[in-house]
């Protein structure tokens, strides 16, 4: 069984932007920018597919653990160990 790295990130999203994207803050921290509106989920499921997409990762390996309702998020991503 191999053992999977947890990444925590701090992230800020901004829906309803007109150009989507990611750009690295400082250490851990990222703002998102996502063209989806902030109603049943959607700017979060747009970020999270953001953030896989980044890291090079399944969407099921990137979870919002803190701040679903709110801009400011705590993620975490399960990145894979090579070995």
């Amino acid at each position: 069984m191999k053992e999977k790295n947890k990444l925590h990130l701090t992230i800020k999203v901004q829906p309803r932007a007109r150009k989507p994207g990611i750009e690295k803050l400082d250490t851990g921290e990222y703002k998102i920018r996502v063209q989806a509106a902030p109603t049943k989920g959607e700017a979060n499921l747009e970020a999270i597919k953001t953030l896989a997409s980044h890291f090079g990762v399944p969407p099921s390996h990137v979870k919002i653990v803190r701040g679903l309702k709110s801009r400011q998020k705590a993620v975490v991503v399960e990145m894979k160990t090579r070995g």
